[in-house]
């Protein structure tokens, strides 16, 4: 639903851009999509939830929404949830109440920063306390509750990011999606960096940070169900600057790796001394890196050494030996 409901343009949002459609969907569509989703996925359904995404789900027209709800009533049984994507400011008792009866199960609010001035620069119309408050409250009622941060943007920097990945985890959402700013045109941002007033992170510098947050966010048993944008088409070709990559995550999660060797390797005076690293098995690739860059960029530093697997390990950790 591409920026339907959304009563402020932010800096960095061009919907119809990052997803390559303007389309709003009727009734009739989503029942046609979650007919041939069920048709497709069969028992796999039991795993699938149905979601809106795109706009400010609570915050278009009642009518609308209730329609587009309406129209899920008869495939709820064969799904496992509702989950709907929504503002902090468009959240109150009688929503709640709303969703509720409808079925939906989690909500997740585009909280994209947790600093004031960042929210205000970025023309978000929101403030932090409102996603306290929303988040408070849409727990109170039992939804599933995820947020959603973004990097890099304009007026925020690398402490700012980390406050609210911190006070995120105050929160304590069930959820999160971790999104690097990606600079879509005809946006403000991209006023601003054509202006040279705004300078987005390098790819290297957003992949340094969200590794960090891959690890705080685990370490808190916060799921993290997506970490950087969607691939299209549209989005590569709508947009500037050099610092979206379609694996991203993975790219991520082999700086993770490398770090925690590159730590760990600390504890022994001789590099010479490791002679194996431990992972749990379905994490090889990620430790190994894309086309090996995370072996390649340790044998250079001197380092040899086989790799082998335990799989009581959890997916981030390893240990040498």
């Amino acid at each position: 639903m591409p920026h339907n409901g959304c009563p402020h343009m932010c800096s960095f949002c061009n919907q119809n851009k990052i997803t390559g459609q303007a389309y709003q969907p009727t009734p009739l569509d989503v029942e046609q999509t979650l007919d041939k989703a069920a048709s497709d996925l069969g028992e796999r359904t039991k795993n699938a939830e149905i979601a809106f995404f795109g706009g400010s789900f609570t915050a278009i027209d009642r009518t609308y929404m209730l329609s587009l709800l309406d129209a899920t009533k008869k495939f709820r049984d064969k799904f496992c949830g509702i989950r709907i994507s929504t503002r902090p400011d468009y959240i109150d008792k009688e929503i709640l109440d709303i969703l509720k009866s409808y079925g939906v199960t989690s909500i997740e609010l585009g909280a994209q920063s947790m600093s004031d001035d960042v929210l205000l620069a970025n023309d978000r119309g929101h403030s932090a306390e409102s996603v306290f408050k929303s988040s408070e409250l849409i727990k109170s009622y039992g939804f599933s509750l995820g947020l959603q941060m973004m990097t890099g943007l304009y007026k925020s920097d690398i402490q700012k990011d980390l406050y609210t990945a911190e006070t995120f985890v105050k929160i304590n959402p069930d959820t999160v999606r971790i999104y690097p700013t990606v600079i879509m045109k005809d946006t403000k941002l991209a006023e601003l960096y054509l202006n040279g007033e705004y300078t987005p992170y390098s790819l290297e510098k957003s992949v340094n940070l969200c590794s960090k947050l891959i690890e705080l966010f685990e370490k808190n048993n916060i799921k993290i169900i997506r970490l950087g944008l969607h691939y299209s088409d549209s989005l590569v070709n709508n947009s500037y600057g050099d610092n979206y990559h379609p694996a991203f995550k993975e790219l991520c999660e082999n700086k993770l790796f490398y770090d925690k060797f590159i730590e760990k390797a600390k504890d022994f005076p001789d590099l010479n001394e490791i002679k194996t690293v431990v992972v749990n098995s379905k994490s090889l690739s990620k430790f190994l890196g894309q086309k090996r860059s995370n072996v390649n960029k340790l044998n250079e530093l001197g380092y040899n050494f086989s790799v082998c697997f335990d799989d009581t390990l959890q997916k981030y950790e390893l240990y040498l030996k």
